[in-house]
This record gives structure tokens, C-alpha cells and sequence, in this order.
């Protein structure tokens, strides 16, 4: 597996949110955009996420009969923390939830969404370029994210 880099810069956001495309990236040399996922996670010291996205990104391995513990593996190493309450936040996933049911929005993407409402100074890490330029964040506002180039 390859090793998160820790990595500093004074342009960087205070906090960097991973959604479950780039890691399930990072931990597959065969995804498209592994390469890109490997360079994010060279560039940017820790990410944080929630325990939807890492459900999601253990789903997806298993799919591809990759081993799951690699993503728990990333929280031991420190390369990611969880400190996303849902049941706190329920309200609010239910209403994101609700609002983009179009798209449909899953429980990841609405916990995400709802974690960069929390955390001014944040950016998302995202294979999701098309949702996450719709989504919005405190109703208006444009969510922060970096994704591959299409």
C-alpha cells in the first residue's frame, strides 16, 4: 500500500475532507485515477472524513475482492480521523439528503456536505466532480472541492 506523505504548506486548507472515490483510488493501482489519489494524499498531511465514507470505500473494495482493512489501516496510520457526529447532524444530512434526491445524494456525500458547513477553512478531495458542483453548502454557497480533470 502506499504511504500517505506528511506534508505541510501555508496554502493549505486548515482542513482537508476525503469523500470515499479518491481513497478507494489511492488504495487501487488499477483505478484511473490512482495516480491523481496518490498525489493528494503526498500533498495534503491528513484528511478528515466520516464513517459513511468509510463504509463506502470498504464496500467498494470488497467488490473488487480487495482487502477492507486497508482503509481502517489509513485511521491507524493517521493518515485519517473521523470526528463527524451523524447523529448529531441527522437533521441536516435528511434535509441535503432530501433536497438533491434528484442526483440522488447518498449518505456520504450529505455527511461531507454537511461537514464543510462545520469547517470554514476546508476543502474536498472528490472523484464526484459533477455532484459536487451542485451541491451547496449553507443553502448558497459554492462547496469547496478538488477533483481530477475530466
Amino acid at each position: 500500500m502506499p504511504r500517505p506523505a506528511k506534508r505541510t504548506s501555508n496554502s493549505m486548507p486548515k482542513i482537508s475532507l476525503i469523500d470515499a472515490g479518491p481513497l478507494v483510488a489511492f488504495l487501487r493501482e488499477s483505478e484511473r485515477h490512482h495516480a491523481w489519489a496518490v498525489e493528494q494524499f503526498k500533498r495534503f498531511p491528513i484528511f478528515s472524513t466520516c464513517e459513511a465514507v468509510l463504509a463506502e470505500a470498504c464496500a467498494r473494495l470488497s467488490y473488487y475482492r480487495q482487502n477492507q482493512r486497508r482503509v481502517v489501516d489509513l485511521l491507524v496510520q493517521g493518515a485519517l480521523v473521523t470526528d463527524f457526529d451523524l447523529k448529531r447532524s441527522a437533521d441536516r444530512v435528511s434535509r441535503l439528503m432530501k433536497k438533491y434526491a434528484d442526483l440522488p445524494m447518498d449518505l456520504a456525500d450529505a455527511c461531507i456536505v454537511t461537514m464543510t458547513e462545520q469547517i470554514s477553512d476546508c476543502l474536498v478531495v472528490t472523484l464526484d466532480h459533477s455532484d459536487f458542483s451542485v451541491y451547496r453548502r449553507h443553502e448558497r454557497a459554492v462547496v469547496p472541492f478538488i477533483s481530477p480533470r475530466r
